[in-house]
């Protein structure tokens, strides 16, 4: 066989006219010490904080602790295979997680990892998991309501879209339970919900998937679990990871959005440990000194996004107005990108300015944290933290809910502090004078109960008031519609249930309300589309009750 020298030289040239010789350089370190979920690493002196550490496992780890001659990392997920000696390597990017309509209906872990069986998660977006809240200018005041179908909550402490709403009371009172009637409630209102269930038994989210699936309220929620088998990292990371996913809606979509953590007393526990096992120094009740800043950056990403907002960096000279940055046109940009800022085009923007980022969705995310206390202390160091953080709280009484008082609200301590703004007008014009009545009525209450004899008129405020209680006592997973709320609570204050017997109230209430929607439909048809209740309407709802009680009573 006859060598072809030309052709060879000719294959030769080509190779190394191709031959690239880039070379990838990793920042290795080793792992000098690991036990509880903690290693400390040495070697990895360009760390940042928050960093994603990769283990030979595969499994990753977060750099929390960055020491003069070490990095201590909290590490997601199993680390029972990993030894001292093992070589770890940096990522160079902090923990994102997969976001966007991929997650709709589905059960995943706080990294975003699928729990459900249903197969792998397909998604291009990607979003940080720890994100800087909205400033101010970019906000604008809670205003439109976040009905939850719960007429107690509706009626007295309302939410609105953008709020943080506290549930707060011990265990055993309820607390999931309002929080899964408001996702509920949710359907057909647009409204995308994410559960976050932390440091929970498998067995329980199990039962409250089902429970949401068997009412069709998967389609629009987002289910984040971090079981009480998981690792106290996860565990840590998983409200955050449940807002991420929120924002994407929020920011992108300009959705309104629901974030319900249950529960942060777990989380705070979960950070402690970690706290404590990174050696950082123990305060109040042995939590770390940053735990008010472990709630208060998670709760604040919540808000209401202004319709059309441009933030305009300090750079420019004088003051430069929005619509000046950007010439009079509205620019949408990424929400969360990693630039400085969005270059506008020469022809566009003649000045070329730059936009730091560029807000026009008008989306809100709204917070439900849970709070668990232990025999009633809400003085205790993270309920007093969350609830000065939050803009008002749910408080569930133990006493109350053993009495067959549920949901078992006390709304003597509940308070919500946008009140009637996130309120429609109908809702505000009624439930003014229940609040009023029922806290009238819980003072009363006590000497009623001592047989002490009352005056005519304080008698009629104690009647009304185990009435009102009566009305609004609420079966689980049963929400009721603003518009039937307005209509019972309405024949509630008038004093129409005056002369009724109290174990009557709630099947008149029942009786009134098929009545409506069997004869009446107009009603509740102008009260959504109008929000209000005209002179013109009430008396056609008193006409209504009148012959309702009347063929009541009659029974």
């Amino acid at each position: 066989m006859r060598i072809q020298v030309d052709e060879m030289i000719d294959i030769l040239r080509r190779q190394i006219k191709d031959y690239d010789s880039a070379l990838a350089v990793e920042e290795v370190g080793t792992v000098v010490e690991i036990g509880d979920g903690i290693a400390r690493i040495y070697g990895l002196s360009q760390c940042m904080a928050g960093e994603m550490i990769e283990f030979p496992t595969g499994v990753y780890g977060l750099a929390l602790n960055l020491e003069e001659d070490s990095v201590g990392v909290a590490i997601m997920g199993r680390y029972d295979n990993l030894k001292e000696g093992d070589q770890v390597k940096r990522t160079g990017r902090v923990l994102q997680v997969p976001v966007g309509e991929a997650l709709l209906g589905r059960v995943v872990d706080p990294v975003g990892n699928p729990l459900d069986g249903k197969g792998p998660i397909t998604t291009e977006f990607h979003r940080e998991v720890e994100s800087p809240a909205p400033g101010i200018a970019a906000r604008q005041p809670v205003k439109v309501p976040l009905q939850t179908g719960i007429k107690a909550i509706d009626s007295m402490i309302p939410i609105g879209r953008g709020q943080r709403e506290l549930i707060i009371g011990d265990r055993k009172t309820g607390k999931t339970a309002i929080a899964l009637d408001a996702i509920i409630n949710q359907k057909d209102s647009g409204v995308i919900c994410v559960y976050v269930a932390i440091a929970q038994k498998e067995s329980t989210v199990a039962s409250l998937v089902k429970r949401l699936q068997e009412v069709g309220a998967m389609d629009y929620t987002i289910i984040v679990s971090a079981g009480a088998s998981d690792p106290a990292s996860l565990q840590y990371i998983a409200p955050y990871s449940g807002a991420a996913m929120a924002e994407y809606f929020m920011y992108e979509q300009g959705k309104d959005t629901l974030c319900v953590y249950d529960d942060l007393s777990k989380q705070a526990a979960a950070y402690r440990e970690m706290s404590l096992l990174l050696r950082r120094p123990p305060g109040r009740e042995a939590y770390p000194g940053d735990v008010f800043y472990l709630h208060s950056r998670l709760l604040e990403r919540s808000a209401k996004l202004a319709e059309k907002h441009v933030i305009v960096p300090a750079s420019f000279s004088g003051q430069a107005k929005a619509a000046d940055a950007v010439n009079g046109k509205e620019y949408l940009a990424e929400a969360g990108h990693d630039e400085a800022g969005k270059e506008l085009k020469a022809m566009d923007n003649p000045a070329g300015y730059k936009v730091a980022k560029v807000y026009g969705t008008g989306g809100s995310l709204t917070a439900l944290p849970i709070i668990e206390t232990q025999e009633g202390e809400v003085s205790a160091y993270i309920p007093t933290n969350v609830i000065s953080i939050t803009d008002g709280q749910i408080y569930l009484e133990p006493d109350l809910f053993n009495a067959g008082v549920r949901p078992a609200v006390n709304v003597g301590i509940s308070v919500s502090r946008v009140g009637g703004n996130a309120q429609i007008k109908a809702m505000k014009k009624i439930a003014g004078t229940l609040r009023l009545d029922l806290a009238n009525f819980r003072e009363l209450e006590a000497f009623a109960q001592l047989g002490t004899e009352l005056d005519p008129v304080t008698q009629r405020q104690v009647d009304r008031g185990y009435r009102l209680v009566e009305l609004l006592k609420q079966p689980q997973y049963k929400p009721v519609h603003v518009a039937d709320q307005i209509f019972a609570i309405y024949a509630a204050t008038k004093g129409f249930l005056d002369d009724l017997p109290v174990k009557q109230v709630g099947a008149f209430e029942q009786a009134l309300l098929q009545e409506i929607d069997n004869a009446h439909k107009e009603l509740p048809a102008e009260l959504n589309k109008t929000k209000v209740l005209s002179e013109a309407m009430e008396k056609q709802l008193q006409q209504v009750i009148k012959d309702v009680k009347a063929r009541f009573v009659k029974k």
